[in-house]
Order: structure tokens, then sequence, then C-alpha cells
């Protein structure tokens, strides 16, 4: 049988980010809800056509979220809280974006909503946490001993039909029942969520007597969870669930897995009764041996073989030669991206403004799939038949491995210099933080913020007529002074003790950065999403990494002119800035990161040097960046480590280092981050309602910690009370001497209705907390 091409997924967001703006349109009351449902229909279209223009012979449906796969997931099973239904029908749009976003009290025309998302009702959000070790975010399920499941939506049904009737016949995507309940959070301490896989099989097998009925004849099954390590319980579950899922007439399951090895899964994973598995063999290439060993022969073999993680053109020469001899050898072989390309950005085509030599070295999801296309006509009718397009990748790949763009020998020569003693504070912590308090004066229980403050209108029109030479420079250097002033004007009013500049000269965390720096390379339309609409164009690290000139020091003291309180300096951590952006593959992923470190350590000691006395290195994605296996964190947890200390431990004993982690479960890798050895730490509890401190009470973290008060991804406004109820909670965990009071994240998405009630809240609420304890 010839080799077949197949897409695992394709990004939602739309070339243009069309489904952001439709979204947040109908969310601002300027959309209703059947103008957001056909623009869906248009991008779901305009996807299939995409990659059936591209080759692509096995197209997905159902990959399209208008928020993100999980949480549509729990709203087909019937997986909707109690607290959410009184706001509308379980399957209606009210109810998923509450539990997506939360509500808010407020009545709805104080907010320009006129569908009644936030009509009198104040319900948080669901969890949302990392997407494995990505950085997409997903809504985490909610399941307790009592939860009962019906098939609640025909979402995979319905545009599996759609796509039917404009004459594509795909391959429906569904989450896995296992994975899905290995991701859910139990409500009730102790409960298992798995115990509910025999009440949630029967809405699965509906769900595939549906599909098949409406003419399905293959079904994806996304389960990533078997390259995780799985007990024996979780085990048993996978053999449970496919011999009930296999039950059905006619439905022909692709068992997908994606982002590592399935390792001492394999064979768990070839004995499941599934018509096909796909493995990932770009993270994970050393399991192809012993999948083909192993595998039955009639098993249709998918082998991820394109990168659908990253930005670089495949080697097509290489891909030919390793995998001929599969091809030759096996009845039947697909081959696919590694995992769906939602990761990805959509098409390079998009971009004019990029170095004409990175652009030859690039791929995005359309080339991608391109490749893949060229990939099976090489495989299928010999490599003369591509023989043009072989020789413009060989050249391509040749480029990029000879060019001076990737290589910087005095970078190379700092990182080779390099000496344990570099990265060590000189003084203990104890001993660091009497010589911080002794400076700073600051109250107990300090307030302050993470560090953005809104982007308004006015701010990304301001930095686009300057981007597009209509603002000059002195005429936007003047705007960011008055922005930055009035910030700094507004935080002293209410009363925060450690002020932040706001960084309203900064497009994002990561991308202001990247751009100052040497080896980095910015694209103009490479969005992808990281949650709900939240899109982000990652950098591109192409070369090593230096940081020619100061990057924050002018900004930082611009507005510590301005206060005599104390401003905290804003940077991003090597490791953040790595795991956010696309990182070159022609070395290890520690080497780059090391670089990074050199560079933000020279802007900490000229932070410093200019007379900051707080400086906050966020380091939001250290816990994203661990390995799925836990035989891998060490190495991983060893140099990224490092690199944070390497970038702080350059300064003296009376300059106070922060970071901020963004969602993550500490409990295992609490050891690493106190090895950080940061003065304090400020982190995400507010959705979880301060269970994550559990791990810094268990480990008796050293420094001083800053719990999220305020959760910021939801529109609604917490109260004073609740702010002070969740401070209550922390000092039970903790000394509350240790205790610092913030929000949940950095405010630049939020608007400053929200964020100037919710601060004042959170200062009231540090107040009363401090009458409580003090």
């Amino acid at each position: 049988m010839p080799v077949t091409t197949a897409s695992l997924g394709f990004p939602r967001i739309g070339a243009h980010r069309e489904l952001k703006f439709a979204t947040e349109a109908f969310w601002a009351g300027k959309l209703d809800e059947a103008g957001l449902l056909e623009k869906a229909r248009a991008l779901r279209a305009a996807n299939w056509k995409r990659q059936k223009d591209a080759g692509i012979e096995v197209i997905p449906s159902n990959d399209f979220s208008l928020y993100d796969q999980v949480l549509d997931t729990s709203v087909m099973v019937g997986a909707v809280p109690q607290h959410y239904r009184h706001l509308g029908a379980a399957d209606s749009l009210e109810v998923y974006f509450a539990m997506a976003r939360g509500t808010r009290s407020e009545p709805a025309a104080d907010h320009g909503c006129a569908h009644g998302h936030d009509s009198g009702a104040d319900v948080r959000a669901l969890e949302m946490t990392k997407w494995f070790d990505t950085n997409y975010h997903y809504m985490v399920p909610e399941v307790g001993p009592d939860q009962a499941f019906a098939l609640g939506t025909r979402k995979p049904v319905d545009h599996f039909v759609e796509a039917l009737a404009l004459g594509h016949h795909t391959r429906p995507v569904i989450l896995g029942p296992v994975t899905w309940l290995l991701l859910a959070k139990s409500t009730v301490d102790g409960f298992d969520p798995l115990t509910l896989l025999p009440r949630l099989l029967p809405v699965y097998i509906e769900l595939l007597q549906r599909l098949v009925a409406a003419g399905a004849d293959w079904v994806q099954v996304d389960e990533p969870a078997l390259v995780l390590d799985l007990g024996d319980e979780a085990r048993e579950a996978y053999r449970v669930a496919y011999r009930a899922l296999a039950g059905v007439a006619d439905a022909k399951l692709m068992l997908a897995t994606y982002f590592g090895a399935l390792g001492d899964n394999l064979g768990l994973a070839l004995d499941l009764p599934v018509a096909g598995l796909h493995v990932d063999l770009v993270r994970a290439p050393e399991q192809l041996a012993q999948l083909l060993d192993k595998a039955p022969a009639d098993l249709l073999l998918s082998l991820g073989v394109i990168d659908g993680r990253n930005v670089w053109k495949a080697d097509l020469a290489g891909l030919l030669g390793r995998y001929e001899p599969v091809v030759r050898g096996r009845a039947a072989v697909q081959i696919a991206p590694s995992c769906s390309l939602l990761h990805t950005p959509i098409d390079l085509a998009l971009e004019s403004e990029l170095d004409p030599q990175v652009v030859e070295w690039l791929s995005f999801a359309v080339q991608k799939l391109g490749e893949l296309h060229v990939l099976a006509l090489g495989f299928n009718h010999g490599p003369r038949v591509i023989a043009d397009e072989l020789a413009a990748n060989e050249i391509a790949i040749a480029r990029r491995r000879a060019s001076s763009l990737t290589n910087n020998a005095a970078v190379r020569a700092r990182v080779g210099a390099i000496t344990e003693k570099d990265s060590r504070r000189g003084e203990g912590l104890a001993q660091r933080i009497a010589r911080q308090e002794g400076i700073l004066n600051l109250p107990p229980l300090p307030t302050t913020t993470i560090g953005s403050f809104p982007q308004t209108g006015e701010v990304r029109k301001a930095r686009a007529a300057h981007g597009k030479g209509a603002l000059g420079g002195a005429d936007y250097d003047r705007f960011l002074r008055e922005e930055t002033e009035r910030a700094i004007r507004w935080q002293e009013e209410i009363g925060l003790d450690v002020l932040v500049h706001g960084e309203f000269e900064r497009n994002d965390m990561v991308q202001y950065f990247g751009e100052q720096l040497s080896g980095f390379a910015f694209t103009k339309a490479a969005w992808v999403q990281s949650y709900g609409s939240r899109y982000v164009r990652p950098p591109i690290i192409y070369g090593d990494v230096a940081r020619p000139a100061p990057m924050t020091v002018s900004w930082w003291d611009y507005a510590q002119s301005l206060t005599g309180k104390p401003v905290k300096g804003m940077l991003t951590g090597p490791v953040t800035i790595l795991q956010w952006s696309f990182v070159r593959d022609d070395q290890p992923r520690r080497d780059t990161c090391r670089q990074i470190a050199l560079a933000i350590r020279d802007e900490v000691n000229d932070l410093e040097a200019a007379g900051a006395r707080i400086i906050q290195i966020d380091e939001a994605a250290l816990r994203e960046g661990l390995p799925l296996r836990q035989a891998d964190w060490p190495a991983y947890l060893d140099w990224a480590v490092e690199a944070f200390r390497l970038a702080a431990s350059g300064v003296a004993s009376e300059t106070q280092i922060h970071t901020h982690m963004c969602y993550s479960e500490f409990n295992e890798i609490i050891a690493a981050i106190g090895a950080m050895d940061a003065d304090v730490i400020s982190i995400e509890t507010a959705r979880s309602r301060m269970e994550l401190l559990d791990a810094f009470a268990t480990y008796q973290y050293p420094g001083d910690i800053g719990p999220g008060v305020y959760d910021i991804h939801s529109p609604r406004i917490p109260t004073v009370d609740e702010m002070a109820g969740l401070l209550a909670g922390a000092s039970e965990r903790l000394p509350a001497a240790q205790l610092w009071v913030n929000p949940d994240c950095g405010l630049k998405t939020r608007k400053w209705e929200d964020v100037k009630p919710a601060l004042v809240n959170m200062v009231a609420a540090a107040k009363v907390a401090r009458a409580g304890l003090f």
C-alpha cells in the first residue's frame, strides 16, 4: 500500500487571528452568537480546504475549538460543575465561556455585554494549567464521586457532517477518556477520577456510534498521557477503556500519542485493540526500532516525522533515508506531523520582513504539510520524482549549518569560561533577607504587583504608529513617560508598597528582550494560541545569544525618579525566554539557555549599578520545561536552576531578587525551586484557593512568598473579604512574616476598569490581614 499523509490537527485561530477578534467581539457584546458561530464555520472550512490543497489525504475534524479542546470534552461528556448550570443550558455559550473565564456580578449594561455572560452571576473559572510540556493552557476538568456523565454536545459529529457537506471526508479527533480523566481534578480530597471510567465509557461509546452512523470510518483518539509515567491503575484503565471502545462496530481507532516516547508503555499501547497507532518520532526517534519489532503486521503505523512544535525546515533527504526501510517493510504506513500543528504558526508566506537567510530555514504549519506531501511522493514514487525539492532543501539545510548568523565565537568562549562561583550569591538567604529588610523597611504583608499594567488601546495604537513611522521617537517616548508617571502616581495613591513602572514600552515579556538580543528573529503574523483568545508570537532563536546594550535600565531609572517608594526592575528569566521561543535545534537547549542567562546577568548587574534594590526575574515557565518522564527531571532541573542562578548571582546581598512562576504544581520540584535561591517568589494560587502553597509549607521554603490573591485571568473583581480570606488561608500554611500580597500574574491583558477596583480591594485586604495576623 502507498504511504498516506495525515494531519493530526491544524491551528484554529485563523491566519489573521480571526477567531480572537470574533470571540472578543462576542464577549464585548459587539457580535451576536450567530455571528460568532458563522465566523467559526468559515475558519473550519478554510482549514479543511488549506489542508486538502496541501495534498494531505487524512484531514482532521473536531480539532477546532472556540476556547480549548479539553474544555470542549468536559462539556461534551456532561462534566459541567453545578455552580455553572444556573447560567443557562449546560451546552450553551454562556456556560462554556463562564467555565473558561468566570463571570462577575456587575450588571451587564455596565460592561457593554449583551449576552448575559455577566448578568448577576459571580462565578470563578475552572483552573487552567499547561498542556503537558507545551505553552498551551487547558481548562482543568472538575469531577467528584457523584459525577454523572451524558453526551452533552454532538460537536464531533456536527463538525464531521459539516466537513462532509463541503466535500471533505475527515477523521474526527477526540480526546481519549483516560487522558481526560488523568487531567481532571477531584473536588474531594483523596478521590481518584479514574474510578469514574465505567460511568464515562458509555458516553464515548455513544459518541463513536453516532460518528459511525454519520459516515466516519476512522476516529483519532488522542491519548498523550501514554507517554507519561503511569501507575498500575492507569494502565488497567487503558485496557478497560479500549476493550469497550473496540466493541463499537465499524469504528477504526487511530490511537494518537505525542510529546515523547511510549517507553515502558509501548507494550500496553500495542496490546490495545486499535487499528492504528501514532507515535512521535521527532521528540523520541529512539522508540522506532522497538516499535517495529513489536507492532503487529496489520497495525497501521502513523509516524510523526515532521516537527509539530518547532519552526525549522525538515531534512527531507535524511527523513527519506531513515524511513524508507520502514515503508518498504510494512504493509501500511502513514506519515504525519509529530503532534497537532496547534503549536506552530500558520503560514510562512505571511512574513515579509524576516531576513531572507532565516526565512530559508523555516517551515510553518502550511509548509510542514507541504513537506509531508513531498515526502509521501518520494516514498511512493522514488527520490527522482522530487529531485528539485530535495536539492533546494539540501541547500537550505547546508546554508543554515554554515551561516555566520548562527555562530558567535565570543559568546561561546564566555559560556566555556563559566565556573561554579558564577552561580552563587555571596551570603545565604537568611543573611540576605535581614540586610534587605533593613534597607527596604517594608510593612508586614507588603503589597506589590507582578509587573505589567493594562496595555490599553491607546498604548497599542501609539506603539503601532511608532512602528509605522507615523509617531516620532521623541513623541512616542513622551507618551510612554506620561503613561509610566500616571501608573506610578496611581500606585502611590492606593498605597502599594513596592511599585512597578507598568511596562508600557514592552510588547511582550519575551519579545521585548529578544528584540534587543543578538541571535533572535521576530515575525509579524506568526501567532500561536496560548489560551482562549490569548495569542503570542514566539521569537525564533536562530543563533548565539548576547546583549549588545542595556535593555531596561533607562525605563527603571525614570520610574524610580518619580517616587520615593522602591520600584522593581523587571526582567524575564533565561528559562522562560527559552521555553517561550522557538529554539534552535542544532545545539543542546542547555547551551542556548546559558547564553541567555549571561545576557540577563549583564542586565541585572546594570540595574543594580543604577540603584535598583529589588529586581524581579520572572521564570514563569520553569515548571513547564520539565521533561514528561521523571527520570529525565534531574538533568533538566540542574541546568535550568543553574541558568537562573547564573542570571541572578552577580549582585550584592542587599539587592533583593524576586521571581514569579505561573500555573504550576510545585510539590515534586520544590527542592529545585528552593535551589534557585531567590529572595522572594510569587506564584499563582487564587484559582487553587492556596492549595499550591502546601508544597511550600511541607518543604519550609526559606525565602518570602507572594501567593496570588487575585485571579487576573478572569473578568471578575475579587472582594476584600475574598482576598483577606485567601491570605488567612495562606497564613495557615506559612508564617505570615514570609508572605507578600500580589495578583496571580501580570495585568497586561486586563482593563483598567477591572484592575483598579481589584487592586484597591487587594490593598484593603492586606490591611485587614495585617490587623488580624500581626
